[in-house]
């Protein structure tokens, strides 16, 4: 059923030299029998092979780390986004994978909630809407809006904002997924439809510029919405230029030992470490200390490429939990992060693993509130 031929070509597969870094740099491959060197192996000897009918093929987080660590530039996370479009282009979806792809064609997110909830998140706010005249677009993304968890991340954004005084809005209901993991999935036309849907909402609504409260928001905008794309950053970059400029101040102590988890969609694919980073360092009574692998080196979380709603094919070995390894032996009680899905997986860990009384995991967003 797979265009072997084709994807060869595309991918660029016949630079590979077979190496193995990207199956030794996949934080996947000691837990799943997803292997990327083998897979490309495979489609270059134009081998048939069973890994989709096992399931392995959505073990992949879609984190990059394969094309980073490749001396030739094969990027086999795209082969592999490629193989799953393929397949649910034949109509094989996974069972979970269902409900959120329907849900974010029906509802606009892959919670399976209203569409009319989107804007819960900003009770009391009194936020105005983009389209009424501001200079930022506040982006949130889907988990931030409807999942009570990570609600404090954008109203924590909100507040930051305005105490820089900058003006930004939202887009109220019109706001929906971004698409980035419904891309990753492989349901490459839905992918394209929320694309082309929020390009013309959002020139609809006059925005010029948009911040974001995810890193998946972020990229994708950034990288996969074509020559149309609006020009974005994440909050971190936003934050740490209205600090280092002086409109971002703040007044209060936050007293604790803080390490930092990289979000692979910030820093892996898009090169931004020193932001998140000048943040924490700016925040009065806080002590920043690095895991041992960080920046480039970090750990993926598990949350990306669809694997928020689809256990993998061994869901007993925890990416996350071993991550709460990491940043306990800093001596760190404060585990950072700037992603919904980093949040919410490391959180989980920290309680998988008995580790409450010890370390807490937070949003920069939410620790730099606390300082103002």
């Amino acid at each position: 059923m797979f265009d072997t031929e084709s994807l060869v070509q595309q991918y660029e597969l016949t630079a590979c030299i077979q190496c193995g870094k990207c199956t030794g740099g996949c934080p996947i491959a000691l837990k799943s029998a997803l292997n990327p060197r083998a897979l490309v192996y495979q489609m270059l000897r134009g081998e048939e092979f069973e890994l989709v009918s096992r399931g392995e093929l959505w073990d992949c987080t879609t984190c990059a780390t394969c094309g980073l660590r490749c001396p030739k530039g094969v990027k086999a996370v795209d082969l592999i986004i490629a193989l799953r479009a393929q397949w649910i282009e034949s109509g094989k979806i996974p069972t979970t994978l269902r409900a959120p792809l329907t849900a974010t064609l029906n509802q606009g997110n892959p919670l399976v909630l209203p569409r009319e909830d989107r804007s819960l998140w900003a009770d009391g706010l009194n936020v105005k809407n983009v389209a009424d005249g501001a200079g930022i677009a506040m982006f949130t993304c889907c988990e931030n809006a409807y999942d009570p968890r990570v609600q404090a991340m954008p109203r924590a954004l909100v507040n930051l904002l305005r105490a820089a005084n900058q003006d930004f809005g939202t887009l109220g209901l019109d706001e929906q997924c971004c698409g980035s993991e419904v891309r990753r999935i492989g349901e490459a036309g839905l992918f394209e439809y929320l694309r082309d849907d929020n390009l013309e909402k959002f020139r609809a609504a006059r925005v010029s510029k948009m911040v974001t409260t995810s890193p998946h928001c972020f990229n994708v905008f950034k990288n996969e919405y074509g020559k149309h794309a609006i020009p974005v950053e994440h909050y971190t970059q936003t934050l740490a230029h209205l600090i280092a400029d002086g409109a971002l101040k703040f007044s209060k102590k936050f007293q604790a030992t803080i390490t930092y988890q990289d979000p692979c969609f910030l820093g892996k694919q898009n090169g931004i470490y020193d932001e998140p980073r000048a943040i924490l360092k700016a925040i009065p009574g806080a002590k920043f200390v690095e895991m041992d692998r960080s920046r480039e080196r970090s750990v993926c979380c598990e949350g990306g490429g669809g694997r928020m709603w689809l256990e993998g094919t061994n869901s007993q070995v925890r990416l996350a939990n071993d991550r709460i390894a990491h940043a306990l032996d800093t001596g760190a009680n404060i585990l950072a992060t700037a992603c919904p899905f980093c949040f919410l997986t490391l959180s989980d860990a920290v309680i998988a693993t008995g580790n409450e009384e010890k370390i807490k995991v937070m949003d920069i967003l939410q620790i730099a509130n606390a300082a103002i």
